[in-house]
Protein backbone atom coordinates (compact mmCIF):
# COMPACT_ATOMS: atom_id res chain seq x y z
CA UNK A 1 0.00 0.00 0.00
CA UNK A 2 1.64 3.13 -0.86
CA UNK A 3 1.84 5.53 2.33
CA UNK A 4 0.33 8.25 1.44
CA UNK A 5 -3.09 6.19 1.07
CA UNK A 6 -2.82 4.83 3.86
CA UNK A 7 -5.37 7.11 5.57
CA UNK A 8 -7.85 5.71 3.62
CA UNK A 9 -7.92 2.39 4.91
CA UNK A 10 -8.78 3.87 7.98
CA UNK A 11 -12.05 5.32 6.58
CA UNK A 12 -12.97 2.20 4.98
CA UNK A 13 -15.13 1.32 8.45
CA UNK A 14 -18.60 0.22 6.02
CA UNK A 15 -20.12 4.00 6.95
CA UNK A 16 -18.97 5.46 3.18
CA UNK A 17 -19.89 4.79 -0.54
CA UNK A 18 -17.00 5.35 -3.05
CA UNK A 19 -17.73 8.90 -3.59
CA UNK A 20 -18.26 9.78 0.52
CA UNK A 21 -14.46 7.77 0.88
CA UNK A 22 -13.12 9.55 -1.43
CA UNK A 23 -14.26 13.38 -0.33
CA UNK A 24 -13.04 12.53 3.09
CA UNK A 25 -9.38 11.62 2.37
CA UNK A 26 -9.41 14.71 0.31
CA UNK A 27 -10.31 16.59 3.29
CA UNK A 28 -7.93 14.54 5.66
CA UNK A 29 -4.80 14.63 3.04
CA UNK A 30 -5.72 17.28 -0.02
CA UNK A 31 -5.08 14.30 -2.36
CA UNK A 32 -7.94 13.93 -4.70
CA UNK A 33 -8.03 10.62 -5.99
CA UNK A 34 -11.81 10.53 -8.00
CA UNK A 35 -14.00 8.24 -7.86
CA UNK A 36 -13.05 5.92 -10.36
CA UNK A 37 -9.66 5.39 -8.65
CA UNK A 38 -11.59 4.87 -5.31
CA UNK A 39 -13.46 2.09 -6.69
CA UNK A 40 -10.63 0.39 -8.07
CA UNK A 41 -8.56 0.52 -5.24
CA UNK A 42 -11.40 -0.81 -3.11
CA UNK A 43 -11.97 -3.84 -5.70
CA UNK A 44 -8.20 -4.68 -5.50
CA UNK A 45 -8.69 -4.86 -1.41
CA UNK A 46 -12.03 -6.41 -2.02
CA UNK A 47 -10.01 -9.38 -4.39
CA UNK A 48 -7.11 -9.31 -1.84
CA UNK A 49 -9.68 -10.31 0.49
CA UNK A 50 -8.57 -7.74 2.80
CA UNK A 51 -12.41 -6.14 2.90
CA UNK A 52 -14.80 -7.68 5.26
CA UNK A 53 -17.87 -9.00 2.60
CA UNK A 54 -19.13 -11.18 0.55
CA UNK A 55 -15.70 -12.32 -1.05
CA UNK A 56 -13.77 -12.62 2.20
CA UNK A 57 -16.90 -14.21 3.89
CA UNK A 58 -17.18 -16.76 0.94
CA UNK A 59 -13.46 -17.34 0.90
CA UNK A 60 -13.20 -18.11 5.02
CA UNK A 61 -16.20 -20.69 4.37
CA UNK A 62 -14.38 -22.50 1.82
CA UNK A 63 -11.32 -22.72 3.77
CA UNK A 64 -13.22 -23.97 7.12
CA UNK A 65 -14.84 -26.45 4.67
CA UNK A 66 -11.29 -28.24 3.46
CA UNK A 67 -10.25 -27.84 6.86
CA UNK A 68 -13.18 -29.52 8.42
CA UNK A 69 -13.00 -32.32 5.81
CA UNK A 70 -9.26 -33.08 5.67
CA UNK A 71 -8.95 -36.35 7.77
CA UNK A 72 -6.86 -34.97 9.52
CA UNK A 73 -5.14 -31.41 10.94
CA UNK A 74 -1.59 -32.11 9.12
CA UNK A 75 1.26 -31.06 10.90
CA UNK A 76 1.67 -27.53 9.25
CA UNK A 77 5.15 -26.84 11.01
CA UNK A 78 6.46 -30.40 10.39
CA UNK A 79 9.68 -29.54 7.99
CA UNK A 80 10.56 -26.01 9.64
CA UNK A 81 9.97 -26.49 13.13
CA UNK A 82 10.76 -30.52 13.49
CA UNK A 83 11.53 -33.31 10.93
CA UNK A 84 8.52 -34.27 8.88
CA UNK A 85 9.86 -37.94 8.96
CA UNK A 86 8.76 -40.43 11.85
CA UNK A 87 12.34 -41.84 12.44
CA UNK A 88 13.94 -38.41 11.62
CA UNK A 89 11.65 -36.71 14.74
CA UNK A 90 12.58 -39.67 17.07
CA UNK A 91 15.71 -39.16 16.66
CA UNK A 92 15.99 -35.42 17.13
CA UNK A 93 13.92 -35.83 20.28
CA UNK A 94 16.25 -38.41 21.10
CA UNK A 95 19.05 -35.97 21.36
CA UNK A 96 17.54 -33.32 22.67
CA UNK A 97 16.63 -35.11 25.56
CA UNK A 98 20.16 -37.07 25.83
CA UNK A 99 21.27 -33.61 25.71
CA UNK A 100 18.71 -32.17 28.50
CA UNK A 101 19.65 -32.66 32.53
CA UNK A 102 18.20 -35.43 34.08
CA UNK A 103 15.09 -34.57 36.64
CA UNK A 104 13.55 -36.97 39.10
CA UNK A 105 10.71 -35.10 40.45
CA UNK A 106 10.05 -38.32 42.70
CA UNK A 107 6.00 -37.41 43.92
CA UNK A 108 4.13 -39.61 44.62
CA UNK A 109 1.35 -37.82 43.81
CA UNK A 110 -0.44 -37.90 40.21
CA UNK A 111 0.56 -35.88 37.25
CA UNK A 112 -1.95 -33.03 37.09
CA UNK A 113 -0.41 -30.35 34.68
CA UNK A 114 1.99 -29.02 32.70
CA UNK A 115 3.26 -25.58 31.87
CA UNK A 116 4.77 -26.47 27.95
CA UNK A 117 7.32 -24.23 25.69
CA UNK A 118 5.31 -23.66 22.38
CA UNK A 119 8.75 -22.13 21.09
CA UNK A 120 10.17 -23.35 18.44
CA UNK A 121 12.52 -26.54 19.35
CA UNK A 122 16.61 -24.83 18.61
CA UNK A 123 15.89 -22.52 20.99
CA UNK A 124 13.85 -24.21 23.58
CA UNK A 125 14.39 -27.77 23.15
CA UNK A 126 16.61 -28.06 26.06
CA UNK A 127 13.23 -26.85 28.45
CA UNK A 128 10.86 -28.88 25.73
CA UNK A 129 13.42 -31.79 26.92
CA UNK A 130 13.52 -31.76 30.56
CA UNK A 131 10.06 -31.18 31.24
CA UNK A 132 9.46 -34.19 29.23
CA UNK A 133 11.83 -36.33 30.62
CA UNK A 134 10.59 -35.66 33.98
CA UNK A 135 7.44 -36.44 33.41
CA UNK A 136 7.92 -39.49 31.25
CA UNK A 137 6.80 -41.81 34.42
CA UNK A 138 4.04 -40.63 35.32
CA UNK A 139 2.39 -40.27 31.71
CA UNK A 140 0.99 -44.02 31.30
CA UNK A 141 -2.23 -44.80 31.76
CA UNK A 142 -3.51 -41.06 30.71
CA UNK A 143 -6.77 -41.19 28.58
CA UNK A 144 -7.07 -37.79 27.91
CA UNK A 145 -4.67 -35.02 27.36
CA UNK A 146 -6.29 -31.49 27.03
CA UNK A 147 -3.91 -28.48 25.56
CA UNK A 148 -4.44 -25.23 25.83
CA UNK A 149 -2.64 -23.13 23.34
CA UNK A 150 -1.96 -19.09 23.20
CA UNK A 151 -3.97 -18.62 20.17
CA UNK A 152 -1.75 -15.86 18.99
CA UNK A 153 -4.86 -14.47 16.17
CA UNK A 154 -7.43 -14.89 18.66
CA UNK A 155 -10.13 -12.40 19.94
CA UNK A 156 -9.66 -11.67 23.37
CA UNK A 157 -10.62 -14.39 26.31
CA UNK A 158 -11.81 -16.34 23.48
CA UNK A 159 -12.69 -20.11 23.78
CA UNK A 160 -11.55 -22.26 20.28
CA UNK A 161 -11.89 -26.11 20.14
CA UNK A 162 -11.71 -28.18 17.23
CA UNK A 163 -13.46 -31.31 16.53
CA UNK A 164 -10.50 -31.73 13.79
CA UNK A 165 -8.08 -34.62 14.85
CA UNK A 166 -4.39 -33.16 15.33
CA UNK A 167 -1.28 -35.19 12.78
CA UNK A 168 2.13 -35.43 14.37
CA UNK A 169 4.46 -37.54 11.76
CA UNK A 170 4.08 -40.40 14.05
CA UNK A 171 0.08 -40.35 12.98
CA UNK A 172 -3.05 -39.30 13.60
CA UNK A 173 -3.60 -38.33 17.67
CA UNK A 174 -7.94 -39.32 18.41
CA UNK A 175 -9.72 -35.93 19.67
CA UNK A 176 -12.33 -36.79 22.70
CA UNK A 177 -15.13 -35.57 21.07
CA UNK A 178 -17.55 -35.79 24.18
CA UNK A 179 -14.91 -33.01 25.89
CA UNK A 180 -14.90 -30.64 22.63
CA UNK A 181 -18.89 -31.16 22.26
CA UNK A 182 -18.94 -30.02 26.28
CA UNK A 183 -16.60 -27.02 25.67
CA UNK A 184 -18.52 -26.00 22.45
CA UNK A 185 -21.99 -26.17 24.71
CA UNK A 186 -20.90 -24.16 27.03
CA UNK A 187 -19.52 -21.47 25.24
CA UNK A 188 -22.33 -21.64 22.44
CA UNK A 189 -21.90 -23.63 19.14
CA UNK A 190 -21.54 -19.88 16.99
CA UNK A 191 -18.64 -18.30 19.01
CA UNK A 192 -16.73 -21.57 19.74
CA UNK A 193 -15.97 -22.08 16.51
CA UNK A 194 -15.91 -18.75 15.04
CA UNK A 195 -12.08 -18.83 14.70
CA UNK A 196 -11.56 -22.28 14.39
CA UNK A 197 -9.58 -22.07 11.15
CA UNK A 198 -6.69 -20.41 13.24
CA UNK A 199 -6.26 -24.52 14.20
CA UNK A 200 -4.72 -24.86 10.91
CA UNK A 201 -1.56 -22.89 11.67
CA UNK A 202 -1.28 -22.00 14.85
CA UNK A 203 1.55 -23.64 16.50
CA UNK A 204 1.05 -23.62 19.76
CA UNK A 205 -0.79 -27.04 20.54
CA UNK A 206 0.74 -28.75 18.09
CA UNK A 207 4.51 -28.53 18.69
CA UNK A 208 3.24 -29.54 22.63
CA UNK A 209 1.30 -32.53 21.14
CA UNK A 210 4.24 -34.01 19.07
CA UNK A 211 6.31 -34.20 22.38
CA UNK A 212 2.80 -35.54 24.18
CA UNK A 213 2.77 -38.28 20.83
CA UNK A 214 6.42 -38.80 21.19
CA UNK A 215 6.18 -40.06 24.96
CA UNK A 216 2.79 -41.77 24.77
CA UNK A 217 3.08 -43.85 21.07
CA UNK A 218 2.05 -46.53 20.49
CA UNK A 219 -1.07 -45.53 22.06
CA UNK A 220 -1.83 -41.87 22.90
CA UNK A 221 -4.64 -40.71 24.64
CA UNK A 222 -7.38 -38.56 23.22
CA UNK A 223 -6.58 -35.20 23.14
CA UNK A 224 -8.78 -31.90 23.28
CA UNK A 225 -7.17 -28.96 21.45
CA UNK A 226 -8.40 -25.73 22.75
CA UNK A 227 -6.95 -22.33 21.47
CA UNK A 228 -7.70 -19.53 24.33
CA UNK A 229 -7.85 -15.83 22.55
CA UNK A 230 -5.63 -12.96 25.39
CA UNK A 231 -6.36 -11.81 28.37
CA UNK A 232 -5.62 -8.54 27.12
CA UNK A 233 -8.53 -6.80 28.90
CA UNK A 234 -7.87 -8.56 32.15
CA UNK A 235 -4.49 -7.02 32.67
CA UNK A 236 -5.71 -3.28 31.66
CA UNK A 237 -8.42 -3.30 35.04
CA UNK A 238 -11.01 -5.48 32.59
CA UNK A 239 -12.24 -7.28 35.84
CA UNK A 240 -12.03 -11.27 36.27
CA UNK A 241 -11.74 -14.18 34.04
CA UNK A 242 -14.50 -15.74 35.96
CA UNK A 243 -17.00 -12.61 35.15
CA UNK A 244 -17.49 -13.56 31.81
CA UNK A 245 -20.05 -15.87 31.45
CA UNK A 246 -18.47 -18.11 28.21
CA UNK A 247 -14.90 -18.21 29.49
CA UNK A 248 -16.52 -19.32 32.63
CA UNK A 249 -18.53 -22.33 31.69
CA UNK A 250 -15.86 -23.09 29.01
CA UNK A 251 -13.91 -23.62 32.60
CA UNK A 252 -16.17 -25.46 33.84
CA UNK A 253 -16.44 -27.94 30.90
CA UNK A 254 -12.99 -28.65 30.77
CA UNK A 255 -12.96 -29.28 34.93
CA UNK A 256 -15.45 -31.91 34.07
CA UNK A 257 -13.63 -33.30 31.13
CA UNK A 258 -10.72 -33.49 32.99
CA UNK A 259 -11.81 -34.72 36.83
CA UNK A 260 -13.94 -37.81 34.88
CA UNK A 261 -11.02 -39.86 33.04
CA UNK A 262 -7.08 -39.56 33.98
CA UNK A 263 -6.08 -36.66 32.25
CA UNK A 264 -2.97 -34.59 31.45
CA UNK A 265 -3.81 -30.36 31.38
CA UNK A 266 -0.80 -28.81 29.34
CA UNK A 267 -0.36 -25.05 28.62
CA UNK A 268 1.36 -24.44 26.01
CA UNK A 269 2.71 -20.94 26.48
CA UNK A 270 6.22 -19.19 26.39
CA UNK A 271 6.89 -16.29 29.53
CA UNK A 272 7.85 -12.74 28.62
CA UNK A 273 8.54 -11.34 25.35
CA UNK A 274 9.91 -8.12 26.13
CA UNK A 275 13.16 -5.80 24.56
CA UNK A 276 12.93 -4.16 20.89
CA UNK A 277 11.48 -6.19 18.73
CA UNK A 278 8.15 -6.76 21.32
CA UNK A 279 8.46 -2.24 20.80
CA UNK A 280 10.30 -2.10 24.20
CA UNK A 281 12.28 1.32 23.42
CA UNK A 282 15.92 -0.49 24.72
CA UNK A 283 17.47 -3.70 24.36
CA UNK A 284 17.58 -5.81 27.88
CA UNK A 285 21.12 -5.31 29.01
CA UNK A 286 22.65 -7.81 31.69
CA UNK A 287 21.31 -5.91 34.55
CA UNK A 288 17.47 -6.04 32.97
CA UNK A 289 18.39 -9.92 32.28
CA UNK A 290 18.45 -10.60 36.15
CA UNK A 291 15.70 -8.37 36.53
CA UNK A 292 13.19 -10.06 34.20
CA UNK A 293 14.52 -13.39 35.86
CA UNK A 294 13.19 -12.56 39.17
CA UNK A 295 9.90 -11.54 37.78
CA UNK A 296 9.44 -14.58 35.49
CA UNK A 297 10.30 -16.82 39.18
CA UNK A 298 7.81 -15.07 41.19
CA UNK A 299 4.90 -16.13 37.85
CA UNK A 300 6.32 -19.45 38.24
CA UNK A 301 6.08 -19.80 42.20
CA UNK A 302 2.49 -18.81 41.28
CA UNK A 303 1.80 -21.49 38.65
CA UNK A 304 3.62 -23.97 40.80
CA UNK A 305 1.62 -22.98 43.80
CA UNK A 306 -1.68 -23.81 41.24
CA UNK A 307 -2.59 -20.08 42.37
CA UNK A 308 -4.49 -18.62 39.34
CA UNK A 309 -5.58 -15.49 40.51
CA UNK A 310 -1.94 -14.78 41.90
CA UNK A 311 -0.49 -15.94 38.59
CA UNK A 312 -2.60 -13.05 37.03
CA UNK A 313 -2.54 -10.27 39.62
CA UNK A 314 1.69 -10.53 38.54
CA UNK A 315 1.18 -9.09 35.42
CA UNK A 316 -1.97 -6.99 35.54
CA UNK A 317 0.36 -4.98 38.27
CA UNK A 318 3.05 -4.85 36.06
CA UNK A 319 0.89 -3.51 33.08
CA UNK A 320 1.46 -6.51 30.88
CA UNK A 321 4.89 -5.37 30.68
CA UNK A 322 6.17 -8.57 29.97
CA UNK A 323 3.87 -9.79 27.42
CA UNK A 324 3.25 -13.26 29.27
CA UNK A 325 2.39 -14.85 25.67
CA UNK A 326 1.08 -17.89 27.60
CA UNK A 327 -0.97 -15.66 30.08
CA UNK A 328 -4.49 -16.67 29.11
CA UNK A 329 -3.35 -21.11 28.80
CA UNK A 330 -1.62 -20.80 31.78
CA UNK A 331 -4.53 -18.97 34.04
CA UNK A 332 -6.66 -21.46 32.36
CA UNK A 333 -4.50 -24.97 33.32
CA UNK A 334 -4.67 -23.47 37.06
CA UNK A 335 -8.23 -22.72 37.29
CA UNK A 336 -9.20 -26.11 35.60
CA UNK A 337 -7.12 -27.72 38.22
CA UNK A 338 -8.84 -26.27 40.99
CA UNK A 339 -11.82 -26.46 39.96
CA UNK A 340 -11.57 -30.33 39.05
CA UNK A 341 -10.74 -30.91 42.58
CA UNK A 342 -8.71 -34.08 44.12
CA UNK A 343 -6.86 -31.56 46.83
CA UNK A 344 -4.87 -28.38 46.23
CA UNK A 345 -2.11 -28.30 43.56
CA UNK A 346 2.37 -27.76 43.71
CA UNK A 347 4.13 -27.93 41.40
CA UNK A 348 7.95 -28.15 41.04
CA UNK A 349 9.63 -25.78 37.92
CA UNK A 350 11.48 -27.75 35.17
CA UNK A 351 14.16 -25.09 33.82
CA UNK A 352 13.98 -21.78 32.71
CA UNK A 353 15.68 -19.82 29.26
CA UNK A 354 15.87 -16.50 28.15
CA UNK A 355 16.09 -17.40 24.39
CA UNK A 356 17.08 -14.51 21.45
CA UNK A 357 14.28 -12.94 19.54
CA UNK A 358 16.69 -10.93 16.88
CA UNK A 359 19.95 -10.82 15.99
CA UNK A 360 21.52 -8.55 18.38
CA UNK A 361 20.16 -10.52 21.60
CA UNK A 362 18.97 -7.38 22.78
CA UNK A 363 15.22 -8.64 22.51
CA UNK A 364 14.44 -12.24 24.33
CA UNK A 365 11.80 -14.73 24.77
CA UNK A 366 11.51 -16.40 28.45
CA UNK A 367 10.59 -20.09 28.24
CA UNK A 368 9.61 -22.48 31.57
CA UNK A 369 8.71 -25.66 32.09
CA UNK A 370 6.49 -26.89 35.09
CA UNK A 371 5.03 -30.20 36.52
CA UNK A 372 1.82 -29.51 38.59
CA UNK A 373 0.66 -32.50 40.94
CA UNK A 374 -2.63 -33.04 42.49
Amino acid sequence: MPAPLVPLLALCDGTRDARSLGAAFTLRTGIDMGEQRIRELLDGLDAALLLEGPAYESAVARALGEYRSAPSRPPFHAGSVYPSDAAALRETVAGLCGDAPAAAVGSDRRLAGMLCPHIDYARGGRTYAGTWRAAGADLAGLERVIVLGTDHMGAPAAITPTRQRYATPLGVLPTALDAVDRVAAAVGEGAAFAQELHHRSEHSIELASVWMHCFTEPEPPELVPVLCGSFVDFVSGGGRPADDPALDAAMDALAEAAAERPTLVIAAGDLAHVGPTFGDPAPVSGPARGALRAHDEESLAAICDGDAERFLSLSAAEGDRRRICGLAPVYIMLEVLRRAGGGPVDGVSMGYDQCPADEDGGSLVSIAGALLYA
